[in-house]
């Protein structure tokens, strides 16, 4: 791990000031803005940290350019504009990103001090600012604590102070005897005279009480227009290493010769864009407690440290006890009592007055948390270890994974801590730390689940975002789809760790206030706009999913589901094609028996016949609402009645079904007709649901003026004519037999299947013991004039209703290169049809081997 320093000022942004550079930046800087920079270069990676003028907003990009001001790299900030910043950028005020992958080459030019980083004001139309330094390496950079970004004070002259200013590195020991170091890196604090030895002042302060804590007289030998460099050690008393650490001291370089040329800046926590975390787990292997958690800290500008710790399993019951504790290996000490904050299995708080001990222990990774409870001193502890602000730890705050329930394979104490965050250019970070697989390390894979809502049924799509091993993992996802960066935001999504080898679940854990930038969202312009369903045409079967879900009453069901409404149970609802639909139950009607009586049975929607002497009744009462019949997914208690529900044409009321009070046997017989007065022709249906035709008015059929009946004629119901033929007389004929019921030879009738009753558009027909079904076709203007008038709803009264089989068979699409859900009916259909030629074939067969075998 390598550490890097900058100074950005007017006065250190001279290469920018360059005849072909003029064109690409405006250095006029009236404000004599002044920014300060740390680079932590790290696996291939160089994170950089700023702090900036709080005279000027967040800069708008930030550059890397070489010597010849060629630009290497290029990062678009986040800025309050595009959306709300980070927790800790925005509690602390600095700038904080990664470099990912740095080129072999450009590392060179790190290593050899020929890097220069760039901010950028303004926008990509008109530029307002821009700031450079070149990226240094300094010594103390590896024990910096605290840092300093001087500008120019108040009180002196702007055109004198122009492009001046300076940062500090400041290191301390609060040992027996505490000390600090300071190296200075400046600028602009010396007179148009002063070429060698020129004297300057150096002096912290505190300014509320005026008391003077270091004051020295430092020459610089060779001063310099753009980059200067002192170091100072001092011994420093504990009370003012307290102040220091919270914000109090005041640094001042000053001109010995001229003080108007003066700059200043309160000494900080360390330009670094840092945080602390861990992982609670028991610290003995051998535990049975199924208690886990995480904790992360981060340090703000005034020396405050903010805490956040999230507990899994942690019973207040127990009354546990929450400490931050100096962890120096066999002696722990306890620093802060964090149990006041404990609430819902989370402590969330601030330690305002942190002494200069506790933050030499936080910087050194001697800091931790434990969790006490009565019967157990240490029940989970972890201590806290630095990770660097940028990509997935630059979120709202991390994802506690938990080790899923009942689960084999995941080690007893395994859990983990998830960071998941989308940057400014819509990529996907997250990275992933785990405790429990060092013992067994195996082979492991992260999913990210998405759900619209968290409902019983909800359709789950997983991702899968890389497979790894070990315990921690940083990755991210390139590219990403709009549409399903949106759903971080605006689903329910789970991020899970799965067993490659055993594929189980092992870690599972709920997304939590992921953020996606506004320009990231999906953009919709007149061009792809979504289509727009018109109700009523039917040749939109492509644009839903055949797996589509209905989302009712809290719930998800699948594509032709049946259930009982929620809201009022007495309405059945299905789903179909992606929409639910619903309509009240019809009751059929009832007619009781002399010893019974009508009872609404509480539960039911419809009544009952229910026998009156109820004491001689074999099964009581109490038995009697709990038995019943199961259709399908319904159940109905024993004795009721019902019409059958078959979306989407709703409930059947020519069929009546029954649940036997006794044998608990269901029965679903069809309405029969009563015998038509007319000839069929002349029949028709009152109303386009109606179980049976009736006869026009004046139009009774008369048999000696109309002659006998065509016996071959296609019946709708019960004619007049009786036919006196025994059944074997029939079938030696020519005749056909078809689930126990007798045809005539050159009969013809619509076949009935017990689920969906009579099929008015199949026709079958009985031919010399052999049964052949057709399913009525429709001719392309037939199909033409019942869409122009299903549109328009009219008919004249002189013209024939429209035919429903052709009114079905016309909604159908046409797209022959597309299987669209009429396709798939359509050959369902034809299955069931060859289904019931087959197996009258095979009757047919039966009865003609068991007739031979007689003979």
């Amino acid at each position: 791990m390598k550490h890097f320093a900058a100074l950005l000022t007017g006065r250190t942004s001279y290469f920018l000031k360059g005849e072909e550079m003029k064109t690409m930046y405006t250095t006029h800087n009236p404000l004599n803005i002044v920014a300060t920079g740390r680079f932590m270069f790290h696996k291939k990676n160089l994170y950089y940290s700023f702090y900036i003028s709080s005279k000027i907003n967040r800069p708008r990009a930030i550059q890397f350019v070489d010597d010849s001001g060629t630009i290497l790299e290029e990062h678009q900030l986040e800025t309050q504009i595009l959306g709300p910043l980070s927790i800790y950028q925005n509690s602390t005020g600095k700038v904080c990103g990664v470099w990912r992958r740095v080129p072999r080459d450009y590392k060179r030019l790190l290593r050899d001090e020929r890097l220069h980083v760039v901010l950028l004001w303004g926008n990509k139309f008109q530029a307002e600012l821009a700031l450079a330094g070149k990226i240094a390496k300094y010594t103390a950079l590896q024990t910096e604590l605290f840092s300093s970004l001087m500008e120019p004070a108040p009180g002196t002259k702007p055109d004198q102070m122009a492009g001046a200013g300076g940062t500090a590195i400041v290191s301390t020991s609060s040992g027996a005897a505490s000390s600090m170091h300071l190296t200075l890196v400046f600028n602009g604090v010396f007179s148009p005279d002063d070429y060698v030895d020129a004297a300057l002042n150096v002096r912290v302060e505190l300014p509320d009480r005026k008391e003077i804590v270091l004051d020295e007289v430092q020459k610089v030998r060779k001063p310099s227009t753009e980059i200067n460099v002192l170091e100072i050690s001092s011994p420093i008393s504990i009370q003012n290493l307290r102040l220091m650490s919270r914000g109090k001291l005041l640094l001042t370089i000053e001109s010995k010769k001229n003080p108007n040329l003066r700059i200043q800046g309160h000494i900080l926590t360390r330009t670094t864009c840092e945080l602390f975390q861990t992982l609670l787990t028991p610290h003995n292997g051998e535990s049975k407690t199924k208690s886990s958690g995480l904790a992360w800290v981060f340090l703000n500008t005034d020396g405050s440290l903010s805490y956040n710790i999230e507990t899994d399993h942690v019973n207040t019951k127990d009354r546990p006890e929450i400490s931050l504790i100096e962890d120096l290996g066999k002696r722990k000490t306890m620093l802060e009592d964090l149990t006041p904050t404990f609430n819902f299995n989370q402590a969330i708080g601030t330690i305002d007055k942190l002494g200069p001990k506790v933050l030499e222990s936080l910087y050194a990774g001697d800091l931790g948390v434990n969790i006490a409870i009565e019967s157990e001193p240490s029940l989970i502890r972890g201590r806290l270890a630095p990770r660097p602000v940028a990509d997935a730890r630059d979120s709202a705050e991390p994802i506690l994974l938990k080790r899923a329930e009942n689960s084999i394979v995941a080690p007893m104490h395994s859990m983990g801590m998830a960071w998941i965050a989308i940057d400014n250019e819509c990529n996907l970070h997250y990275e992933i730390t785990l405790n429990g697989f060092q013992a067994n390390p195996q082979e492991l894979q992260i999913y990210l689940e998405e759900k619209p809502i968290e409902a019983i049924g909800a359709p789950v799509t997983r991702k899968l975002l890389e497979e790894f091993s070990g315990s921690y993992m940083e990755g991210f996802v390139l590219g990403m789809p709009s549409n399903e960066l949106v759903k971080l935001e605006t689903s329910v999504c789970y991020l899970e760790i799965h067993s490659k080898d055993k594929r189980e679940l092992l870690l599972r854990g709920k997304l939590k206030s992921t953020k996606v930038p506004a320009h990231c969202f999906p953009i919709y312009t007149d061009n792809n706009v979504p289509n727009v369903l018109v109700p009523g045409d039917h040749n939109d079967n492509h644009l839903i999913a055949p797996d589509a879900k209905c989302f009712h009453s809290g719930r998800f069901y699948d594509d032709a589901e049946q259930w009982r409404s929620t809201q009022d149970t007495c309405q059945m609802c299905a789903c179909q094609r992606g929409r639910s639909t619903c309509e009240p139950i019809k009751c059929p009607t009832v007619l009781c028996k002399l010893s019974e009586e009508l009872v609404q049975r509480e539960g039911e929607c419809c009544p009952t016949c229910i026998s009156q002497n109820s004491g001689s009744e074999i099964i009581s009462a109490a038995e009697q609402t709990k038995r019943g019949c199961r259709l399908g997914d319904q159940f109905h208690m024993a004795g009721a009645t019902w019409h059958p529900y078959l979306p989407p044409n709703g409930f059947d009321t020519c069929t009546t079904c029954t649940c036997d009070a006794l044998t608990l046997e269901i029965r679903c017989p069809r309405m029969v007709c009563p015998l038509l007065a007319c000839s069929e022709k002349l029949a028709y249906r009152p109303d386009k649901k109606a179980c049976c035709k009736v006869c026009p008015e004046g139009k009774v059929r008369n048999d000696k003026v109309l002659g006998p009946l065509n016996t071959d004629e296609l019946g709708d119901q019960a004619s007049g004519r009786v036919n006196m033929r025994t059944p074997e007389e029939k079938l030696n004929q020519g005749g056909c037999k078809v689930l126990s019921k007798i045809y005539e030879n050159g009969q013809e009738w619509h076949p009935v299947i017990a689920s969906h009753g009579e099929q008015k558009c199949i026709k079958c027909r009985c031919k010399d013991s052999k049964v052949t079904c057709d399913r009525k076709h429709c001719s392309r203007s037939t199909c033409q004039q019942t869409r122009v008038s299903a549109k328009r709803k009219v008919f004249d009264k002189n013209e024939p209703a429209i035919d429903e089989c052709c009114s079905t068979q016309c909604r159908r699409s046409r797209r022959h290169h597309r299987r669209t859900h009429a396709d798939r009916t359509t050959n369902t259909d034809e299955k069931q049809q060859q289904q019931l030629s087959k197996r009258v074939q095979q009757t047919n067969n039966n009865r003609s081997g068991s007739s031979s075998h007689s003979s």
